[in-house]
């Protein structure tokens, strides 16, 4: 039997999300007998009949349906865009109606995280518009509770509704220390919950 994932589905322009997404990944490899599964979304555009490659030249695969249908946890992440999450992952989540219907997702754990060029860049507003649709999937919201050190001594990113980054307005602020225990930590969080998870259900078979 194939071990259970948290799939890690993501966009990232200038690759501070996708670092991120990384690190998260680094957390959910550290609780046994769950995997992670890297994920992204190909980019959107006003041209209705501009395609994209159906595999990226670079990075991790395009997401499908199935990884979504088939994961134990989810860990969503995006940069902020007018303290909203990027059009490329919100036309993905739009297409998921189907998983709705058949509640696919429902009592699965998800968290979610971003980045964005300044400290007040709506990283906050944008983390809750991630969490709105994954609600209506009837998914359990984890999030970064004040238990952790670093979220009490970050100077960059880091809120309780999920890992943050400020990546600088030019894009070249590495990720700092509390950042990037933050999203290990919260990798391994959402990776435990979903083993237990996972377990009970299987039990109940």
């Amino acid at each position: 039997m194939a071990k259970p994932y948290v799939l890690i589905l993501y966009y990232s322009r200038s690759g501070s999300v996708k670092q991120l997404a990384q690190y998260i990944a680094r957390g959910v490899e550290h609780v046994e007998g769950i995997e992670s599964k890297i994920r992204t979304v190909p980019p959107v555009s006003t041209t209705c009949e501009a395609v994209d490659n159906p595999v990226p030249d670079e990075g991790a695969p395009f997401a499908t349906l199935e990884d979504l249908r088939d994961c134990a946890g989810l860990a969503l992440g995006s940069p902020t865009r007018f303290g909203n999450m990027a059009a490329p992952l919100k036309y993905f989540l739009d297409g998921t109606s189907a998983l709705w219907l058949t509640g696919d997702l429902v009592d699965k754990p998800a968290c979610v995280f971003s980045s964005s060029s300044s400290l007040h860049g709506g990283q906050e507003t944008t983390l809750i518009s991630m969490m709105l649709p994954l609600m209506h999937h009837g998914m359990i919201i984890l999030g970064s509770p004040y238990t952790e050190p670093a979220l009490l001594s970050t100077q960059g990113g880091g809120t309780p509704y999920g890992v943050t980054h400020v990546a600088g307005v030019n894009n070249d602020n590495p990720l700092s220390q509390d950042e990037l225990t933050l999203a290990k930590h919260l990798g391994e969080r959402v990776a435990r919950v979903a083993k237990c998870l996972h377990d009970q259900k299987n039990l109940r078979r």
